[in-house]
């Protein structure tokens, strides 16, 4: 089924030019793009001490989420879809395994920081984001979608466990998010 439905969503690559460099330029522009909206909140105007906790929160949740894909990867070795021959690839090939997904996690975890610091007009917004980088993942042949879940549920993971170690409020907290 993994192998069907990614085959099934990478069908239409190659099919509509400008489809296809809209989902190029997801693939290769949306992760710094969320990274930007994310330093934006930075500079929010209402809540400003917890909107920044949630910014801080995701940028650890992203580091963490990558440092838990490098330990998997060290023990989980997937091929690639395109060197499977399921996919047809729109971009160069990738040096590293498949799973998981490192963009997956990367947007997941900055998305499930803002849900779990309960602000869901930023968190929607960026679950938009998020669901269009994934899926481009998986239209330009570099991912199956059983990739993207897996990198989905290491960012979850990430997101939780900094929720759990960085405190809203302690003193760390207050000295960053005071800074400028």
């Amino acid at each position: 089924m993994d192998a069907a439905l990614t085959q099934w969503i990478n069908s239409f690559a190659g099919l509509n030019q400008a489809l296809d460099a809209t989902m190029l330029a997801i693939t290769n522009f949306g992760v710094p793009l969320i990274i930007a909206c994310v330093a934006l909140q930075w500079f929010a105007r209402r809540d400003r001490p917890h909107v920044r906790h949630a910014a801080v929160s995701a940028g650890l949740a992203f580091v963490l989420g990558l440092a838990l894909n490098q330990i998997i990867l060290l023990v989980v070795h997937r091929i690639r879809p395109y060197d499977a021959g399921l996919t047809h690839l729109l971009l160069p090939r990738s040096a590293d395994w498949s799973f998981p997904s490192d963009h997956a996690t990367a947007v997941v975890s900055i998305v499930a920081v803002f849900l779990l610091h309960r602000l869901p007009r930023r968190a929607l917004a960026l679950t938009v984001l998020a669901a269009l980088i994934c899926l481009s993942r998986v239209y330009v042949g570099t991912h199956y979608v059983s990739d993207i879940l897996g990198g989905a549920a290491t960012g979850i993971a990430a997101a939780v466990i900094t929720k759990f170690a960085y405190r809203e409020g302690s003193r760390l907290d207050r000295f960053v998010t005071t800074i400028l």
